[in-house]
């Protein structure tokens, strides 16, 4: 069989439709992942920690240097490994 038959008969199945709820439904449980990751789960780590907020964890690689009137400001290039780290937990608890 060719591809386009399988897709063909896969798509008249209504499999389709199966398909895209779970994909809608998938969407919704990462977000609810997230906030449980971002609002329940780091705040009493980062309470133990010392009261750090991962979200503010960062490495400044390059200082920004601020506006002036003949040049548009340059932001801080920056590792932030804190952000990095709630999307780690994030990842783990929806695989």
């Amino acid at each position: 069989m060719s591809i386009i038959n399988e897709f063909k008969e896969f798509a008249v199945k209504g499999n389709v439709i199966d398909m895209a709820v779970g994909i809608i439904i998938g969407g919704a449980f990462g977000k609810i992942v997230t906030s449980v990751v971002n609002d329940v789960i780091m705040p009493p780590i980062g309470l133990l920690l010392g009261g750090v907020d991962f979200k503010d964890l960062a490495i400044t690689l390059k200082a920004g240097i601020p506006a002036t009137e003949a040049a548009a400001e340059i932001p801080a290039v920056m590792l932030r490994y804190g952000a990095f780290i709630q999307t780690v937990i994030d990842f783990l608890i929806v695989a």
